[in-house]
């Protein structure tokens, strides 16, 4: 799952100077106003360049429905400068249209990283979607998906519910959803789109509709780490095991059961490799074991005559001194 950093949070209700519930009537007035103040152009205030780009800034995510669904979403309760992480697919769901840049046409450098955490990659995601073709055809839209391990291995159908967000008469956002009914490729990797021809927005004049695109994210599966095509697990294992080999059972994402052999001397942390076990495909990807050492509890008599035993028997075995020769 892709790491989110740590960032100011930016509160764009209170740099237009707006409530929360503005209509878009309101937000673009109070975008208005504040330009005339603060445009580098006509500006004396000393920071106006600073402002500016603050105010373009946060008209560019509250005067676009989508943006400002997802923003809502995202970040109530949260006050401006505050440390904030946005929480793991705080996106998923939201159907986005594919209008091309972010920032619509201002100069995306000039703007935040909270804006380019948040919005960047949104329209990243929609200029490689495509947008609206030729003579009319229809708007491709994206949204992102998030799909359970045990899917992305088997392949599933699963229905799936998008919002989209829209202004409504009174310039309100408003949230208007819909079913699709998906199919999931057996070995769908993360960042794969899956294409939903005709799902996107109507063509004009009897031109075709657009596509619609779902980029294909993992929910994280205790036990498992996705890496590209790779999956990576830890492989648990007594000391007997480790010591003297042994053929161990290993469950895989769909439930179903693999045998592998643990070689002798094994020590923890060691990666064992099972070529073609990880995501399915035309070229399956591998399944990397890592192996973990654990040891019976000394609070059970059994146990702790055993390592008495061992200490008597090894006197002369230095754990250290084996750990520095690798």
């Amino acid at each position: 799952m892709q790491e989110v950093s740590e960032l100011d949070y930016r509160d764009y209700y209170q740099t237009l100077g707006v409530a929360r519930d503005a209509s878009a009537d309101e937000i673009k007035k109070a975008f208005r106003r504040l330009a005339r103040k603060y445009h580098p152009d006509v500006s004396k205030e000393p920071d106006a360049a600073a402002r500016m780009s603050e105010v373009n800034e946060a008209h560019a995510v509250l005067s676009d429905p989508e943006k400002r669904a997802a923003y809502d979403a995202m970040g109530q309760g949260h006050r401006a400068g505050e440390s904030f992480t946005p929480p793991p697919d705080w996106d998923a769901g939201f159907e986005f249209s594919g209008r091309g840049a972010p920032t619509g046409g201002l100069d995306e450098e000039a703007f935040s990283d909270f804006f380019s955490e948040l919005f960047g990659r949104m329209g990243s995601s929609a200029r490689s979607a495509g947008a609206a073709g030729a003579q009319g055809r229809g708007e491709d839209h994206h949204a992102k998906i998030v799909l359970d391990l045990a899917d992305a291995w088997r392949g599933a159908t699963r229905q799936i519910t998008l919002r989209s967000p829209q202004f409504d008469a009174q310039g309100q956002v408003v949230l208007q959803e819909r079913t699709l009914d998906v199919k999931i490729p057996a070995g769908v990797r993360p960042g794969q789109l899956i294409r939903l021809a005709g799902q996107g927005a109507p063509g004009w004049g009897g031109a075709p509709a657009g596509d619609l695109f779902l980029e294909v994210h993992l929910r994280a599966q205790p036990g498992f780490e996705v890496v590209g095509d790779r999956l990576v697990a830890e492989l648990p294992v007594a000391p007997w095991e480790a010591a003297l080999g042994a053929v161990v059972p290993v469950q895989l994402p769909d439930g179903s059961m693999l045998q592998v052999r643990v070689p002798a001397g094994a020590q923890g942390g060691q990666q064992l490799t099972v070529r073609g076990k990880g995501l399915p495909g035309a070229t399956p990807g591998d399944l990397d074991l890592v192996v973990r050492v654990l040891l019976p509890s000394a609070m059970d008599p059994r146990a702790r005559a055993a390592y008495e035993q061992m200490a008597r028997d090894l006197p002369d075995f230095d754990a250290r001194q084996q750990a520095r020769a690798g």
